[in-house]
């Protein structure tokens, strides 16, 4: 089984997405252990703070270093091979293949940061790997993190009902996903074309093959850079 465990000051944020879906199933299923811990319950003062002003000034607040520091420990005493890793717009921009990477890993410990991020020297003393969802900013890391879990957990074998769609899907081999259509066949005057229901699987895969690369070529050329 393997054990993801999230760090946050939002615990609340993850109560109704990990019932959910894939979440839930891989949970029935004994694939996935999900722990979510409470970054104020491993702070010092009375009003359990996290955060603070940014040396040098400007605006926003810091995720303080000391909370980190005692979580981070507190995982380390029960999982000393936990891989750490911090959500950031500076990190290494997510991709299929990168979820590919971590379905293989047995426990992970996800960091998520609030308001301007947190303390650079958590980063540079506990932290396994920064990763970047895309170029954009979002106000914390918990929105990252389900982005995150939500693609790796597809490869881990036993999650998903039939593993096939892994394979017939947007960025396998480097190409966007085909067009998919479902009954009723025509749809206010809008039919399904006629090879889907052909019933001949070559000229379908052939139809499916063309289309897939007709999509990359108009929307996403930069995937065919090594056509």
């Amino acid at each position: 089984m393997k054990k993801i465990r999230i760090l946050t000051a939002f615990p609340e944020f993850f109560d109704s997405p990990l019932k959910c879906s894939m979440f839930q199933k891989a949970q029935d299923k004994h694939l996935i252990f999900f722990e979510i811990m409470d970054l104020r319950d491993y702070t010092a003062d009375k009003h359990r703070t996290v955060d603070d002003k940014p040396y040098g000034g400007g605006p926003g607040m810091v995720f303080k270093p000391e909370p980190l520091y005692n979580a981070i420990n507190a995982v380390k005493e029960k999982s000393a091979g936990s891989c750490f890793i911090y959500f950031s717009p500076k990190g290494r921009l997510f991709k299929s293949g990168i979820a590919r990477e971590f379905a293989l890993k047995d426990d992970l410990t996800l960091v998520c940061g609030h308001y301007e991020g947190i303390d650079q020297r958590i980063i540079d003393n506990l932290i396994d790997e920064e990763i970047s969802i895309g170029d954009y900013i979002l106000t914390g890391g918990e929105i990252a993190g389900l982005v995150f879990m939500d693609s790796f957990i597809r490869f881990i074998p036993g999650v998903l009902g039939n593993e096939e769609s892994l394979h017939n899907e947007s960025f396998e081999n480097s190409l966007l996903d085909f067009p998919h259509y479902t009954r009723p066949y025509d749809f206010r005057g809008c039919k399904v074309p006629d090879v889907l229901i052909s019933g001949n699987h070559k000229e379908i895969e052939k139809w499916r093959a063309e289309q897939s690369l007709i999509i990359t070529r108009k929307r996403r050329p930069d995937l065919l850079s090594n056509e």
